[in-house]
C-alpha cells in the first residue's frame, strides 16, 4: 500500500511541477508519520523516503532510536521549550518555531550540544484562529530585526532555513491559493538571512496547489498512510 501511495504522490509532484515550469527536485517530500507505527515507516524508508515528519517530541524520539539513521527528522507540531532539549540533538530541521522565546530556547539548548539547528519560522495566514504562528506583521518585524543586527549574532546556534504556513481548512483553492501565495510573499523577506528560503506548506489535500504556488517542501500524512490512527 505504501508503495503504490508514493508512486501517485511522486506522479501527482511531477506533474504540478510540469504545470507550474518547475524541476523536481525544487521538492521535498516529508512522509508524516505522526501515530503510525514504526512498520509503516520502515515500508516508507524500503520505498526511497527519507524525510519523516512527526509532530509529538516523545513520538519523534522512540522512533528516531529505531530507525535508520540517515533519517531526516522534521519536527512540524507545535514545539513546547521544556522539550526542545531532546531533540536539538538530531533534528533535522524545526519547521514550527512560532515565537521568540521558542526561538532563543532552540539556541540555547543547541549552544549546550555544539550543534547548530535549522528551523522556520511559522506564519499565521489561514482563517483559523486555532493555527499557531506569527502574524504577518510580526513576521516582517522579526525579519526586519534579524537583518537589521545579523542573525548570526542574535541567534548562532540556529540557522534560520525559511518559512512554514498552512492554509485554510476548507475545499475552496482560491483560498488556498491566496495562503500560499500570502506564504511565499512572506518567505522572500527572509532571503537576506536564508539566500533560497524554504518554504513549507502544503498537505495531502492542498499539495498540488501549494507546489504550483512555490512551495519546496510538501507535508503530506494520510495519503501516504492513510487516515491517522489514535
Amino acid at each position: 500500500m505504501i508503495q503504490t501511495n508514493l508512486k501517485e504522490v511522486e506522479q501527482n509532484i511531477i506533474a504540478a511541477c510540469e504545470k507550474s515550469g518547475r524541476n523536481r527536485d525544487e521538492i521535498t517530500l516529508i512522509a508524516v508519520s505522526k501515530t503510525k507505527p514504526v512498520s509503516l515507516l520502515e515500508d516508507a524508508y524500503h520505498a526511497g523516503i527519507r524525510d519523516f515528519g512527526e509532530n509529538k517530541v516523545q513520538e519523534m524520539c522512540e522512533k528516531y532510536e529505531v530507525m535508520e539513521k540517515d533519517i531526516r527528522w522534521h519536527m512540524i507540531g507545535h514545539l513546547q521549550t521544556n522539550k526542545v532539549k531532546h531533540l536539538v540533538s538530531f533534528v533535522h530541521m524545526i519547521h514550527s518555531v512560532d515565537s521568540l522565546r521558542l526561538l532563543e530556547t532552540i539556541n540555547r539548548e543547541a549552544e549546550k550540544i555544539g550543534r547548530r539547528v535549522k528551523v522556520l519560522l511559522e506564519v499565521h495566514v489561514a482563517k483559523e484562529e486555532s493555527k499557531s504562528g506569527f502574524t504577518p506583521t510580526e513576521l516582517l518585524s522579526i525579519a526586519n530585526s534579524l537583518i537589521d543586527s545579523s542573525s548570526h549574532s542574535l541567534y548562532p546556534w540556529v540557522e534560520i532555513c525559511g518559512i512554514m504556513g498552512m492554509a485554510t481548512n476548507t475545499e475552496d483553492d482560491s483560498e488556498w491559493r491566496r495562503c500560499f501565495r500570502e506564504i511565499k510573499s512572506l518567505a522572500s523577506h527572509l532571503s537576506p538571512i536564508a539566500s533560497s528560503p524554504e518554504i513549507s506548506m502544503g498537505m495531502s489535500n492542498d499539495y498540488l496547489v501549494a507546489i504550483e504556488e512555490g512551495s519546496t517542501m510538501v507535508r503530506i500524512g494520510s495519503t501516504i498512510f492513510g487516515e491517522r490512527q489514535y
